[in-house]
């Protein structure tokens, strides 16, 4: 099934060039701001096309200025230029299940802080969109939740920075639990794209999510082996040829819900079906227990963390090979085939990104 086209906003119209007004006395060099990408462009407009943008454009030469779809075509038909195209938010999708679907909900929460325990909410946005499981594609209309909340104290300058939320904005403001739970009605899996900070934030908040599946479209996607050199939600958004308003909860919804809908550059399905796989099988907590100090170097190299508190090395796996891989490398490169007992978490979608425990075990190795 062809991959259904996210509609895209065009750069804004721009003005026809104004007639020349009288000069003004100039400033000193080092007073002028440097001018917007779009009055550079409006500038520019009414110049002649250089002689090889110009053949690449069929047809007369000049360009509109209204046309700027067009002048994008023939940049990016130089080959060494590539033009962003805004991203507009796609509310009903194309085609229809051709079978069984998935009910997924795409959130994110914009926060006062990362402390999960200390901090609060001040926007919680959400998507409720169905997924065909044979194409991994969104179909239909999708739902929308978007509020603000006062947090109950100011909101930090930093984060007034991030998000542009003020606190006039959020005053005398709370999330509506009865709209919450209507959207989560029926859910089979909530998608966030750093799940272990959102969830418990809105778990803190609302009971329901502690029953939900979640999975994680930072982590459960392997976005480095997909050739992406960044898995940050906007660079992952750019990659596609888009931008847009980030750090606000109800656009970066709209964003992962678009990079998820398309086929994944390495692979043959599209996020949204890997996040189904992913959330359908358990994964794995290891913790490299009484590793010999010695050893660090190769546990940091293998993508282990140290946790301070319980001072253990641990790594997360999402199979059960991986898992039976990881034991055996432990054996070979940690402990040096001596007899080692390490900590095993199983961890299903019910649990997995939250802060309560799975399945704790023990194996020999």
């Amino acid at each position: 099934m062809k991959t259904p086209h996210v509609a895209l906003d065009l750069f804004p119209e721009l003005p026809a060039p104004a007639v020349e007004k009288p000069k003004r006395a100039k400033r000193p060099v080092a007073a002028l701001a440097p001018q917007p990408a779009v009055a550079v462009a409006q500038a520019t407009l009414a110049q002649p096309l250089p002689a090889p943008l110009s053949a690449a454009v069929p047809g007369p030469v000049a360009v509109l200025p209204n046309d700027c779809e067009a002048m994008a075509q023939a940049l990016e038909a130089q080959g060494d230029f590539r033009v962003l195209r805004r991203l507009k938010p796609t509310l009903v999708w194309p085609g229809s299940a051709s079978g069984a679907v998935t009910r997924v909900v795409v959130l994110d929460t914009e926060t006062t802080g990362l402390d999960q325990g200390k901090e609060r909410i001040i926007e919680l946005a959400m998507l409720r969109v169905d997924i065909d499981n044979a194409t991994g594609l969104p179909v239909g209309a999708v739902r929308v939740y978007d509020e603000l909340e006062d947090p109950g104290k100011p909101i930090p300058p930093e984060v007034v920075a991030l998000t542009g939320i003020q606190d006039a904005d959020v005053r005398g403001k709370a999330l509506d639990g009865t709209r919450v739970a209507e959207l989560l009605s029926g859910v089979d899996l909530v998608i966030a794209h750093n799940a272990g900070f959102d969830r418990p934030f809105v778990e803190n908040r609302f009971a329901q999510f502690a029953g939900l599946h979640w999975a994680c479209s930072f982590a459960d996607i392997d976005w480095k082996a997909q050739g992406r050199g960044s898995a940050k939600l906007e660079s992952l958004a750019q990659a596609n040829g888009w931008f847009y308003d980030a750090h606000r909860a109800e656009m970066d919804c709209h964003a992962l819900l678009a990079v998820l809908a398309q086929k994944l550059p390495e692979d043959s399905h599209t996020g949204l079906a890997r996040l189904l796989q992913a959330a359908a099988r358990p994964s794995y907590t290891l913790q490299a227990t009484n590793a010999p100090f010695e050893a660090k170097d190769k546990l940091k190299a293998r993508g282990y963390r140290w946790n301070a508190e319980q001072r253990v090395w641990h790594t997360r796996l999402k199979t059960d090979a991986e898992l039976n891989a990881e034991c055996e490398w432990l054996k070979e490169n940690v402990y040096g085939q001596r007899r080692a007992l390490v900590q095993i978490e199983k961890q299903d979608a019910q649990v997995r990104f939250s802060n309560r425990s799975g399945v704790v075990t023990h194996q020999q190795l």
